[in-house]
């Protein structure tokens, strides 16, 4: 009985066992299967008996062949994001929109443990544990949020001064 309960999760044990060799392989077969020579990504193959070479809208890098290759990287994060500042301040509006409504909810689970209590000392004493806790975690969101924008101010002053 103990061997078959063995192999009955032996693939899956070796399956999870190499994992990290199968998603290694992926991760490095996966730009080979969508990207092509001719438009890349989101743009149509090749058409039949096309030359790659036959590219004449780039001029950035060319050698004696005639190939043209045009090399465009873009920003992941949007057309707003291009420096370390600008970065830390979209970051920091996400942590608020995601954070505020999770400050809303954890008042609101705090009035709930003080309306079960019903005059139980430990029960009211866990409820004002949980409302110092979420009201200390709103302090410190909104918080930073106003030490990133006096940082940033700071830092705009000090550049348009010099």
């Amino acid at each position: 009985m103990k061997i078959f309960k063995t192999k009955k999760y032996s693939i899956l044990s070796n399956i999870l066992k190499f994992s990290f060799v199968i998603m290694f392989v992926i991760m490095l077969t996966t730009p080979v299967i969508f990207v092509n020579a001719c438009g890349g990504l989101n743009e149509p193959p090749c058409p039949e008996g096309s030359d790659i070479s036959s590219n004449e809208e780039s001029d950035v890098s060319s050698n004696e062949t005639g190939l043209t290759i045009d090399t465009k990287i873009n920003n992941p994060l949007g057309p707003n994001i291009t420096d370390i500042p600008s970065f830390i301040q979209a970051l920091v509006e996400i942590v608020l929109i995601v954070g505020i409504p999770i400050v809303a909810l954890a008042i609101i689970y705090t009035g709930f443990l003080f309306v079960t209590a019903q005059g139980n000392s430990e029960k009211i004493t866990k409820a004002k544990k949980a409302l110092l806790y979420t009201l200390i975690g709103a302090a410190l969101l909104l918080g930073a949020f106003v030490i990133a924008q006096a940082i940033g101010k700071t830092v705009e002053e000090i550049k348009s001064t010099t």
